[in-house]
């Protein structure tokens, strides 16, 4: 029987991240850059109002007061967006909207709260400082200069950066592409009905969910039913638009397990018992020019273990995350419960903040086709191999489940 760590280290060492590519904006999102990004631009481009008012000459409105109001004429509109390139004369104004270009010869903005508003002649009650309202180019980003650096994860700041520069692709990691593919005639699509001996597709959609919330970009190929043929030709087609392939179902000992029939055949896939429970029944290798295959059991509790333990440490290996299992806390044990002497054991449980410490609590029984305690459960709750029963107070590793959004 194989360790969980050895199988696990087995699948990293064949995973490759997908190539670099130059992607759009939103494309990239999520993604890491693989080179430095340099701005070729000053931004603001030019000197710009940060206010909608009065484009004036301080020494102008020096005198200014709410008594003693200083009025100049109001000699030119520039809204937002103007191509125009005024001068503003000694002894006027020029009216500004926020974003406009600053007239030559001003020494700020006032605010057109500080005024009475006026289209021909403006009173202006306050004194303006040099400068004041005034974003000058190059304030934020002066061209040359470094914006972001590679390993950089871009969130939606960083392409927004990306496009005030006028950069509409970047050159990134591209998000893995997982192609899902749920197998057994037994199993329905969500929605239709379920007859005698048949079960709607669950791990289908947990599996595509869950490779989206590791970070990939995924997609529910659909059921394959027991048919060998009908398997490996569905698996060629994916072989050109996925980087990992996932299956479920089919990789025990029983006369159907079609997956591990077919593709026992090709010598590239190994199909191992390891030492965990749930999920002991695993397969992985690789088809075609090398796509990575993970060939999980059917049964949905074993299924998502499964997937958290090897395929999402793969696929955040892919990405090029430094962290590849999930955030993991040490709790105390709420209750009691006995675990398989040998075998590493993921129990599904809760875990509660309480009197200074995290405690932590079985959820359910440990079945592996409970998908309403999966759902109900909030963290995995580890057990070494050697450890054949948790008794209330022992303190427990507990990986938390609960989607962080980046």
């Amino acid at each position: 029987m194989k360790g969980v760590d050895e199988h696990l280290a087995a699948a990293l060492a064949v995973v490759r991240p997908p190539a670099a590519a130059d992607l759009p904006l939103l494309e990239a999102l999520d993604c890491v850059l693989t080179r430095d990004v340099t701005s070729t631009v000053a931004l603001p481009g030019f000197d710009n109002s940060s206010m909608d008012g009065y484009a004036v000459r301080a020494e102008d409105v020096a005198g200014a007061g709410e008594q003693t109001p200083v009025v100049l004429p109001v000699v030119g509109d520039l809204p937002a967006g103007s191509p125009e390139r005024l001068r503003l004369e000694p002894g006027t104004a020029i009216r500004i909207m926020t974003g406009a270009p600053v007239p030559d010869g001003t020494g700020g903005i006032v605010p057109v709260e500080w005024t009475d508003g006026g289209v021909d002649r403006v009173q202006v009650r306050r004194a303006v400082a040099v400068g004041r309202n005034v974003r000058r180019a190059g304030e934020d980003v002066e061209p040359g200069q470094v914006l972001l650096r590679a390993g950089q994860r871009l969130g939606a700041r960083h392409v927004a950066l990306l496009a005030a520069v006028g950069r509409d692709r970047v050159p990134v990691r591209p998000r893995p592409r997982v192609a899902v593919l749920s197998t057994g005639s037994e199993l329905v699509e969500p929605g239709r009905p379920v007859g005698v001996g048949q079960v709607s597709d669950a791990n289908g959609v947990l599996l595509t969910a869950a490779a989206e919330e590791a970070g990939a970009v995924a997609t529910r190929v659909g059921i394959v039913g027991d048919d060998t043929d009908a398997l490996l030709t569905v698996l060629t087609e994916q072989l050109a638009l996925a980087d990992v392939v996932v299956t479920s179902g089919g990789v025990s000992m029983g006369a159907y397990d079609t997956v591990k029939e077919a593709l026992s055949r090709l010598g590239t896939v190994a199909f191992d018992k390891v030492a965990m429970q749930p999920g002991m029944p695993q397969g992985f290798g690789t088809l075609g020019e090398g796509t990575p295959i993970f060939t999980l059991p059917g049964n949905p509790v074993s299924s998502y273990v499964s997937f958290e333990v090897f395929v999402r440490p793969c696929l955040r290996a892919m990405l090029g995350e430094a962290d590849l299992q999930r955030p993991s806390v040490v709790a105390v044990a709420g209750a009691g419960w006995s675990s398989p002497d040998g075998k590493r054991q993921f129990v599904r449980a809760r875990v509660a903040r309480a009197g200074g410490q995290h405690v932590v609590t079985p959820v359910g029984g440990h079945g592996s086709h409970l998908v309403a305690d999966l759902a109900a459960a909030d963290a995995l709750a580890v057990v070494p191999e050697a450890t054949t029963s948790v008794e209330t107070g022992d303190e427990v590793t507990c990986l938390l489940l609960e989607r962080v959004r980046r």
